[in-house]
């Protein structure tokens, strides 16, 4: 039986105290406050076509074509620019920052995290434009903290690419979390490669960005679903040579501890590699464990990515396909444009990227030091 779909808004203490309070009204340039604002088309410029465009975020702004109109694009690779622009009926650009002062610009879509770094944004700023960036995950750690300044310095309304809690499966547990399961007490989150996979990918200092961009994602998507902030990390490093080929494998511990009697304390492992040549690529997939799997108070559930949701409780097994939900690029971008026509100014997105940057530091100085690290 099918059930009926709804969202669920999960705002931070922060977001939630502001709004009882008061609605601060940000008007884009050439917006107008209407009853009907929530229906508006966002005119949108693209900066860089990167990875995920061709499973994600073109098919999302085809999907939601009544709430986003593309009118320039502009790619690190000219020829996929103007094949993007044609399609959607916009002008190819060179440059970013021209793309960004166009007049018919109201927001920009930074979707190449490898491309510029935070250069995008920091002219976003300037010129008043929200932003949603699939980069935030991907700023060096001396940079984002000037980012951040800039976003809350100028005003403007942006959205950091997390899609782990954006997947429908995502969703629907938060729901099952508030409703039936409780709180999540301990959780275990862990992703495998091949260690080919990792040769396309240009390398920021002595880190792999996929590797990088990973274990973040997995930090902040637990954080996520225990609702507040860790305490401390432990973690280790191994990286052995299989088949003559480089490997890599980390893992770490994440302590959510409580001084609240009322509130149980929270302990998460996650763990990323790529250990797999490609001649053994049967073996990735075979008996590869849950996205993430997050035992609760009063049940356990287990996730795969991104629509598929096993939980169970006192009654037992409970299985929930939600492929008919919207996909993740759907709900990422809906809730951009709601963050930004609904004219309430929210940028805690970037506040959680700097937090899993921040974790992910602090896991490789443990790492490195072979101690537990405060947070």
């Amino acid at each position: 039986m099918r059930r009926q779909t709804w969202q669920i808004w999960h705002a931070s203490p922060a977001e939630s105290a502001a709004e009882s309070c008061f609605t601060v009204l940000l008007l884009l340039p050439g917006m107008r406050a209407t009853k009907n604002v929530g229906n508006m088309k966002l005119k949108v410029g693209l900066i860089g076509l990167g990875d995920q465009w061709e499973t994600r975020h073109r098919p999302a702004l085809k999907a939601l074509s009544d709430r986003f109109e593309v009118r320039a694009i502009c790619s690190e690779v000219a020829e996929r620019g103007q094949r993007a622009a044609r399609e959607f009926g916009a002008i190819a650009i060179d440059g970013f920052r021209a793309l960004i002062l166009r007049d018919d610009i109201e927001a920009i879509l930074a979707l190449a995290p490898d491309w510029v770094g935070p250069l995008p944004i920091l002219a976003a700023c300037d010129a008043g434009k929200a932003v949603y960036s699939s980069a935030a995950l991907d700023i060096a750690p001396e940079q984002l903290a000037e980012v951040q300044r800039r976003v809350t310095d100028s005003g403007i309304a942006f959205m950091a690419e997390l899609p782990r809690r954006y997947a429908p499966a995502t969703i629907r547990l938060k729901e099952l979390m508030a409703t039936k399961l409780g709180r999540a007490t301990q959780l275990f989150c862990h992703e495998r490669f091949t260690t080919e996979s990792q040769t396309s990918h240009l390398r920021r200092g002595k880190f792999c960005p996929l590797t990088w961009r990973s274990l973040m994602e997995q930090l902040d998507w637990s954080c996520y679903l225990v609702g507040r902030d860790p305490t401390a990390i432990l973690s280790t490093i191994h990286r052995p040579l299989v088949l003559g080929h480089p490997a890599y494998y980390q893992s770490a511990t994440l302590m959510f501890e409580s001084a609240d009697e009322t509130v149980p304390s929270a302990n998460c492992q996650v763990s990323v590699g790529y250990y797999f040549p490609a001649c053994w690529k049967e073996a990735l997939s075979f008996r590869r464990p849950s996205s993430i799997q997050v035992l609760c108070e009063r049940g356990i559930a287990f996730v795969d990515l991104p629509s598929n949701l096993v939980w169970f409780d006192e009654a037992g097994e409970h299985t929930e396909s939600l492929d008919a939900d919207r996909s993740v690029g759907e709900q990422l971008l809906m809730h951009f444009h709601r963050a930004v026509t609904s004219l309430v100014r929210n940028t805690s997105d970037l506040a959680d990227a700097y937090r899993a940057l921040r974790i992910v530091t602090a896991a490789h100085e443990s790492a490195t030091t072979g101690q537990r690290v405060r947070l």
